[in-house]
């Protein structure tokens, strides 16, 4: 069964200031999700803050995460620097009962398309997992293309890619195109919530969503408005200022500052990340305070 599709929920990672997670923290916030009507929970993607974690502490979020989610399907994020760690994560993932995998082209020297190749490679001859490629250019500075992928989606668990969603619109046609030269069953995924509704009306299988780990109704809302051009319109704009707040100072301390707003406790970043200016909260109030005006949380 392939668990990658429709609207997974990526939740933060609870931890100390010394990096120790906090495991009954990050199961009441797995439990919650776990409750709704996403289709699976995500852990240890960039906000969960899996490159900030030792491989013991990653395996303790990914166990704590998996006992939490009830019949949810978990996908666990396994990246890192070496082929070998990526070979534990994944090792520790499964034997913690994930269903499937989120795998990062993590590095700190470049890497090329062959380098690439010869990790995935690599992880699907030791795993039956199925694998979801993380392509984050922003984060990573590697970039899947397109060809890439479709090479890599010839390997039998390689079964999705979580792409960041395009500054202009998608048409159904471009996405047909993009779908038409993948296997039939391999799902083309989006993230990157500011620009979402570039792509769900085009026909995008899975929206990987950091807004869902932290306000899953309202992200729910926007799935399910994907073939309602009006209504789809009407959420974006009541979103448009917390957009504005992702972008200008990213989705981990946006989202880790919702969080603590909304009751769901306070959500350490990890060092160096700071905390927000007191004007960033200000700001990401006001646009709290608008969703709310327009019944959305």
């Amino acid at each position: 069964m392939n668990h990658l599709s429709g609207l997974s929920a990526f939740t933060l990672t609870p931890f100390s200031n010394t990096g120790v997670v906090d495991t009954d923290h990050l199961q009441k916030l797995v439990a919650t999700l776990a409750a709704t009507d996403v289709d699976s929970i995500g852990v240890l993607g960039s906000t969960g803050s899996y490159m900030y974690l030792n491989r013991e502490q990653r395996a303790r979020a990914i166990k704590a995460a998996v006992e939490a989610s009830g019949d949810k399907p978990v996908l666990a994020g396994i990246g890192d620097l070496r082929t070998d760690r990526v070979i534990e994560h994944t090792g520790n993932a499964e034997k913690a009962g994930a269903s499937a995998l989120l795998l990062a082209p993590v590095s700190y020297l470049p890497l090329t398309d062959r380098d690439f190749i010869e990790l995935v490679t690599t992880v699907t001859s030791v795993t039956s997992l199925p694998i979801c490629l993380y392509n984050n250019p922003g984060t990573t500075h590697f970039t899947m293309s397109a060809e890439l992928v479709e090479h890599l989606a010839d390997l039998p668990t390689v079964m999705a890619v979580k792409n960041p969603a395009p500054a202009k619109r998608l048409s159904a046609d471009k996405m047909a195109a993009k779908r038409s030269k993948l296997p039939d069953n391999f799902i083309l995924g989006y993230s990157g919530d500011a620009l979402i509704a570039n792509v769900l009306p085009a026909g995008s299988d899975a929206w990987y969503s950091v807004l869902a780990g932290t306000m899953p109704e309202l992200a729910l809302s926007i799935w399910t408005a994907r073939h309602e051009p009006e209504k789809l319109e009407v959420l974006q704009t009541c979103c448009a200022p917390l957009w504005t707040c992702f972008n200008q100072w990213g989705s981990i301390r946006v989202v880790s500052e919702i969080s603590r707003l909304i009751g769901l406790g306070p959500l350490a970043l990890a060092l160096p990340l700071q905390p927000l200016t007191n004007e960033a909260v200000t700001q990401i109030k006001e646009a709290m305070q608008i969703l709310k005006a327009n019944r959305l949380m």
